[in-house]
């Protein structure tokens, strides 16, 4: 137990240190703890880890998920659903087929395992999707399509992992037709069990007054919703995305601006701690898999290349159509569009959590074949794609000229501010010409100096301050809504001046 403790706390720490570097360098952290983890697990002398599938697929996923998928606009998705769905869908099917014939043809793997490496290998990762593109200058539209898809596409290959792993353990004995039934049984199930829990999660959050039991409701909502979908056998994951694109378009609605920034607080604490874990995983499992390969499978690194390749190749040809035809994608250059959607398409930390919890044994208690050699191909890839694509994602964007312009953004959050303040002097005015309240408190909150009051100023002055500190507060957070009703700014400017407003009312509180 304290060897455990000891090598957590030893991952957050290096964590810690490469995010450091990582951003004073420029380099995305999930790439660089990646390289540190397996630079770490090539010293000699340091202790072989061997990490529990259910560890990653319960403790460390679902928070994960769930906070990648709140950041995603319920109304922005609504736009990008035919992509998405085209992308989330048919490219997830298509790569798993394309990978399986691959790995028939290049390894020692049956057909049955061989299909379990597609479906593993068939979906980028949610959690390293949007870890690079915080700090990405992609446009509003873009940045959604690419971490929608993860979300989502995420969701479509571990279900299909479920059934393909099925077939393997049965030893073929699953037919096409019961697969397909499968599929979405897991699919529906896990939709049905996410706005379930979404929906009861949002009663509990509305009648709840205290920020930290709150904080704990959030905290507990995705391993409520993994733990009730896989109890009643239906996609665990599927339905913590679900749970937390539905809270994330709620959250807004049934919290006070103390509770959100006590929530985004401990949230920020939790990913940062769990990413430098999981991606330092990534690194640090790679050798020790090596090490347990047998001589036969020498091949790896060469098959892990090709299957990499392929990988960028079937997912370049399937963008390609995808955005070019779809509404919300097809004002942007194609070629430009194409490069940076398919060169964001990393692997990550879902593929290498599919993978560890491929069973031991088949159902008939014989050792399953194949299974350390899908280990070290799913590692291998992850972590190329983690640092090839992750370390030139950014280079990418730059040169596809689809990046926007720091000056274009400063000038879109100034307007939204100017579009706040005209309101709020526009609402002064209008209260200042009923007379309802002191005067001098309507000025002195107009020109900006009510933090300057003298001491001596009467009680009522400062109530009628202090109400109409709130009032401005309110009709900034309403002109703030139509600004993204009116598609005037994007929801991550939405969701910084938002905070910027709680914290001001959250001031007025204390």
């Amino acid at each position: 137990m304290l060897h455990a403790v000891g090598i957590v706390l030893f991952l957050v720490v290096l964590g810690t240190a490469v995010a450091t570097f990582a951003r004073r360098w420029g380099i995305p952290a999930p790439s660089l703890l990646v390289l540190a983890g397996i630079a770490v697990a090539l010293v000699p002398g340091v202790p072989v880890i061997h990490v529990e599938p259910d560890v990653i697929a319960l403790v460390v996923l679902p928070p994960l998920l769930y906070a990648s998928a709140e950041e995603i606009s319920a109304r922005d998705l609504r736009r990008v659903w035919v992509p998405v769905s085209v992308l989330a869908l048919g490219l997830v099917l298509a790569t798993a087929a394309v990978i399986a014939s691959l790995s028939l043809a290049l390894t020692a793997l049956s057909g049955a395992m061989a299909f379990v490496l597609g479906a593993v290998l068939a979906s980028t990762d949610p959690v390293a999707v949007t870890a690079l593109g915080r700090r990405l200058p992609l446009p509003g539209r873009i940045q959604v399509l690419v971490q929608s898809e993860s979300l989502f596409n995420d969701a479509t290959s571990l279900v299909l992992f479920k059934v393909a792993v099925g077939g393997a353990v049965a030893a073929g004995s699953i037919t096409v037709a019961g697969a397909v039934g499968k599929f979405f049984l897991l699919a529906g199930g896990g939709i049905a069990v996410g706005l379930a829990v979404a929906a009861l999660v949002a009663l509990l959050r509305s009648r709840a007054d205290d920020p930290v039991l709150e904080t704990v409701i959030a905290l507990i909502t995705p391993y409520g919703a993994y733990l009730l979908a896989e109890s009643i056998e239906v996609s665990g994951v599927t339905a913590v995305v679900v749970a937390g694109v539905a809270g994330g378009a709620l959250g807004h609605r049934i919290s006070d601006a103390r509770t959100r920034l006590h929530l985004q607080s401990v949230y920020a604490v939790v990913v940062f701690g769990l990413e430098s874990v999981v991606f330092a995983l990534i690194g640090l499992q790679l050798p020790t898999l090596v090490r347990d390969l047998g001589g036969a499978d020498r091949w790896w690194p060469a098959q892990a290349a090709l299957l990499a390749a392929a990988l960028i190749g079937i997912r370049m040809l399937w963008v390609w159509p995808a955005t070019a035809l779809a509404g919300p994608t097809r004002g942007y250059p194609k070629w430009p569009l194409t490069r940076v959607v398919t060169w964001a398409g990393t692997r990550g930390v879902m593929p290498l959590a599919a993978a560890l919890s491929i069973p031991l044994a088949a159902d008939d208690g014989s050792p399953l074949p194949g299974r350390p050699l899908v280990l070290v191909l799913t590692t291998a890839v992850v972590a190329a794609t983690l640092t090839v694509q992750g370390l030139s994602l950014a280079r990418i964007v730059k040169t596809s000229g689809l990046a926007v312009a720091p000056e274009h953004a400063e000038a879109k959050e100034s307007a939204a501010r100017t579009a706040m303040d005209r309101a709020v002097v526009g609402y002064l005015d209008d209260l200042a010409a009923t007379g309802r309240v002191d005067e001098i408190a309507v000025a002195r909150l107009r020109s900006r100096y009510a933090e300057r009051l003298d001491p001596d100023t009467d009680a009522q002055l400062l109530d009628d301050l202090a109400m109409l500190r709130r009032d401005v507060l309110s009709v900034q957070a309403a002109e703030l809504r139509r600004l993204v009703v009116e598609e005037r700014i994007g929801d991550a400017l939405r969701r910084r001046l938002q905070e910027e407003l709680d914290r001001r009312e959250a001031g007025l509180d204390a």
